[in-house]
C-alpha cells in the first residue's frame, strides 16, 4: 500500500486527516501530517520528514500532499520527492485526499494522477442556475 503525508501550514494536515476519517469510516493507515509553524527551521525538519517517509514506506512508495506550490511545506516536499518511490503533488483538499485514499492500489504515478484529477474536480462553482438543474434532476428520480 502507498502511504501518504500531508504538509501543510499549522493543523490542515490533521484537519484533512479527520475529515478523511469521518468520510472513509476509519483513520486510514499509513496515513501521516506534518504541520509546518511559522517559526519552523526548514532545514531541522527536513531529517525529521525524511524518516517519516521512510516509515510510511512499504515498498510501494509515498504520496506527499503540500498545500501551496512555492510555500514552505512545499519546499521541504520539493527536497523529499525521489523517482518512482516519493511524488509531490501542491493544492491539497478533501476531494484529493479522498481520491488517493481510494486509489492506494495502483501505481505511485497512477496514484499521483488520480489524486490530482479528484482535487481539479472536486473543484466546483455553486452557481443558482447549477443548484436549480440539480435540484430538478433529483426530483425527477
Amino acid at each position: 500500500m502507498i502511504g501518504i503525508l500531508i504538509v501543510a501550514h499549522g493543523a490542515l494536515g490533521e484537519s484533512l486527516i479527520q475529515c478523511a476519517t469521518h468520510v472513509m469510516g476509519a483513520r486510514p493507515a499509513l496515513l501521516e501530517q506534518f504541520g509546518i509553524d511559522t517559526h519552523d527551521d526548514p532545514a531541522t525538519l527536513l531529517p525529521v520528514m525524511q524518516k517519516v517517509v521512510k516509515d510510511l514506506d512499504e515498498g510501494d512508495g509515498v504520496l506527499i500532499l503540500s498545500d501551496i506550490y512555492g510555500a514552505t511545506p512545499c519546499n521541504i516536499v520539493s527536497k523529499l520527492v525521489k523517482q518512482n518511490s516519493v511524488e509531490g503533488i501542491a493544492g491539497v483538499n478533501l476531494p484529493m485526499l479522498v481520491r488517493a485514499l481510494t486509489y492506494r492500489n495502483v501505481d505511485l504515478a497512477k496514484l499521483a494522477e488520480k489524486a490530482m484529477s479528484g482535487g481539479q474536480e472536486g473543484v466546483i462553482n455553486f452557481t443558482e442556475a447549477a443548484c436549480k438543474e440539480s435540484s430538478a434532476k433529483d426530483a425527477s428520480k
